[in-house]
């Protein structure tokens, strides 16, 4: 017997709110990315996203008999660098055919690793901390593209297809998580992580809405606290981080819909409906045996000397985990961290706080300020010089807002540009006779603030402060009024 499973899937919480009470999530990833290289993997063909189909193509990438392939050598470059960044062991490895019926790949197989993949046993620290392991990361090539004319752009109902070869070919490596994820949060964190280690290593530009990176998710569900493995289900080629959320609860759901109905989920393929938030069937999941692998004949293998693996390693850049961790060793909250980190901005905030700017407030500016273009050129010790002007109160938050939208602008010193807007800082004396005036004209939401409760007393302060600074036009600074309506409370 089978049970509806659920009609929309909602985005994504935590596993144990979006599953029934007993039950979690068990979630591997394999991640698919396109490496960065000029060429393909296996042909001189451009390795170039766009174009005119089928015009980025050689025999080789057509299948063409008499045609041999040839390794792209910065390919096995790429995918060594991206072993070390994940803690792989970085190993010989050897090319194998996978064949099946490929209508987008000429040859009718593809050229992917299989008993020996370059990268094995690895691991990848989350901004969290948590660690999801890395069973291997595989050099592969990509398929070309099907279009499907018709209705519903499925193959079930299309009155033709038309393929472009353009894409088949493209080095691809395959990284394949562990089955340690258990909540759709995690594993879009974990692609997050992912991506954001393959773009600082030059590996690939990580662009899901171009293809160049996509996700196939395998799910499954078992009773909480159990260490059993059943049968999962592949959602294939997930094409954003909220479709992926969506995906996995949606099909953890149907597993528990099945198992509490006396029935179970067969091992499949799925795809995931966008529109109508649910999977849908696809084929029956092929075991390794159904893809007859057999090593490529036409394909000696690679076997990284320790030398070359060594070189490489040494000029790895810094990966995500250690810059935020930069910062955060210098005060700055992990959040900021890990926001000024994926602004491609920690460099300068760590060359402002160096200078002497507070970390909190300086990583404060980077996530709410300075999301526009030209952030990256502001000069550290300008951006340092602002943030003490304001922390040392001779600015207040709002001016300090507007400073530093005239630097990044113009380039020129946040004091200069202060003095030019007459930026001053208000008299404590003079903030404090204005505050005794609002406050009388105000008695009923004086009582509020002084004695109503928690919600009444934070709605109350913020209709004060925000009676303050219509009368300073922005000029006073909003911490120091809340210090006073602090202590004026407090004083009865």
């Amino acid at each position: 017997m089978t049970t509806t499973a659920p009609a929309t899937a909602t985005d994504a919480g935590t596993g144990h709110e979006l599953l029934p009470d007993g039950w979690e999530m068990v979630i591997g990833l394999e991640v698919h990315a396109e490496l960065a290289t000029a060429s393909k993997m296996f042909s001189p063909a451009p390795n170039r996203f766009g174009g005119e189909p089928n015009t980025n193509v050689h025999p080789v990438c057509l299948g063409l008999p008499g045609t041999l392939p040839v390794v792209n050598g910065k390919a096995i470059e790429l995918g060594i660098r991206i072993g070390l960044a994940l803690d792989c062991t970085v190993q010989r490895c050897v090319f194998a055919r996978k064949n099946y019926f490929y209508p987008d790949m000429p040859k009718d197989y593809q050229i992917s690793q299989y008993e020996l993949a370059l990268n094995v046993d690895g691991r990848l620290e989350l901004a969290d901390g948590s660690v999801v392991g890395i069973e291997r990361a595989h050099l592969e090539e990509d398929t070309g593209k099907s279009t499907h004319i018709g209705d519903s752009g499925r193959i079930h109902d299309a009155g033709y297809s038309l393929v472009d070869y353009n894409r088949a070919g493209v080095p691809l490596i395959e990284i394949v998580s562990r089955p340690d994820l258990r909540d759709p949060e995690q594993a879009k964190s974990y692609v997050e992580e992912l991506r954001a280690i393959l773009v600082a290593i030059g590996a690939s530009d990580g662009k899901m809405e171009e293809g160049s990176l996509r996700v196939d998710a395998n799910v499954s569900v078992r009773p909480a606290g159990s260490g059993e493995l059943r049968t999962r289900c592949e959602i294939k080629n997930v094409n954003s981080l909220r479709s992926l959320g969506r995906a996995i609860t949606y099909e953890a759901r149907r597993h528990v819909d099945l198992y509490q109905a006396g029935d179970a989920p067969r091992q499949e393929t799925r795809h995931w409906d966008e529109e109508d938030g649910r999977t849908r069937p696809g084929r029956s999941k092929e075991e390794a045996e159904d893809y007859r692998y057999f090593d490529d004949p036409d394909l000696v293998p690679v076997d990284p000397s320790p030398g070359w693996i060594d070189e490489i390693r040494a000029a790895l850049p810094a990966l995500p985990r250690h810059r935020r961790q930069a910062l955060v060793d210098r005060g700055a909250p992990a959040a900021g961290a890990a926001l000024a980190v994926e602004r491609d901005l920690d460099g300068l905030a760590l060359a402002a706080i160096e200078a002497g700017a507070d970390a909190e407030r300086t990583v404060t500016h980077v996530a709410n300020n300075l999301a526009v273009e030209g952030a990256g050129s502001l000069d550290a010790s300008h951006f340092a010089d602002l943030v003490k002007l304001e922390t040392g109160g001779g600015l207040t938050a709002t001016q300090a807002k507007q400073v530093l939208a005239d630097m990044v602008e113009t380039g020129r010193d946040p004091a200069t540009i202060a003095a030019e807007k007459g930026f001053e800082a208000m008299d404590t004396d003079e903030l404090e006779s204005l505050l005794d005036g609002i406050i009388a004209d105000h008695p009923d939401e004086w009582a509020r603030f002084v004695g109503g409760d928690d919600g009444d007393r934070k709605k109350m302060q913020g209709v004060f402060v925000g009676q303050v600074m219509k009368a300073t036009r922005g000029q006073a600074d909003g911490k120091v009024v809340n210090q006073l309506l602090n202590q004026r409370a407090s004083a009865g």
